[in-house]
């Protein structure tokens, strides 16, 4: 078997960055409302980013342990 090429490694990790999103979004919308913090907050990091580069930026804190998770399982 060979190893997952470069671009293959990328796609993977960027799907499963996708698809874990929107349940993430959802345990942080219930954990905000229970906790008592705006939601807005914690997408847009206390109002130091706009929410589109907020949004980005889960997404990339997300997409690194991805990355590593499609690097271990794509392994020979």
């Amino acid at each position: 078997m060979k190893h997952a090429s470069l671009a293959q490694l990328f796609i993977m990790a960027a799907i499963v960055a996708t698809l874990s999103l929107p349940p993430a979004a959802g345990l942080a919308w219930l954990a905000c409302s229970v906790l008592g913090f705006s939601f807005e907050a914690l997408v847009t990091f206390g109002d130091r980013l706009s929410a589109p580069v907020g949004v980005s930026a889960w997404w990339a804190i997300v997409f690194l342990p991805a990355f590593a998770y499609a690097a271990f399982m794509l392994k020979e």
